[in-house]
């Protein structure tokens, strides 16, 4: 049982580095993300945002159905960074979590200490990037689906 023991938390700890640059890039990305939410928020406040959409519309043709496709595809990373990046953030809280506690079985506050500075900035970042990803997609998703009425309602008058 030992050895399976050792295995798990092996294999789990193997985990920790790929999952922490993970959500170092989740981060990134919804830096990236919002500084274009702002720029695009900010062109149309002023109105001069060109819709993409219209766009692509006019560019390909197509029905409501392409369309709703091009959205979804449009907001695809958004969505798949806000619903993983806390799952993400989970596992790195819960990898360091286990050495953590078999240090304080020691009395070694360092090494606790150490290790819940991973697992609680990691966890931290993750629901920023998270948090960031899920507000642009939520609001991004509406500005489209008002421009795809928009075209629909066009296409219908004429």
């Amino acid at each position: 049982m030992k050895n399976l023991e050792a295995g798990l938390y092996s294999l789990s700890h193997l985990f920790l580095v790929p999952v922490l640059a993970l959500i170092l890039l989740a981060l990134a990305y919804a830096f990236l993300a919002l500084g274009a939410f702002l720029v695009e928020a900010w062109q149309r406040r002023r109105g001069r945002y060109r819709s993409r959409l219209a766009a692509w519309h006019a560019a390909h043709g197509g029905g409501s159905d392409d369309l709703e496709l091009w959205i979804m595809k449009r907001l695809e990373w958004l969505r798949i960074v806000s619903r993983t990046t806390p799952m993400l953030g989970l596992v790195a809280t819960m990898i360091p979590m286990g050495p953590a506690l078999l240090a304080l079985t020691r009395s070694d506050a360092q090494s606790v200490g150490e290790n819940m500075v991973v697992a609680f900035s990691s966890v931290i970042l993750a629901l920023v990037a998270a948090s960031l990803t899920f507000l642009i997609l939520t609001v991004r998703r509406r500005w489209l689906l008002v421009e795809l009425r928009d075209i629909e309602r066009a296409r219908e008058a004429g």
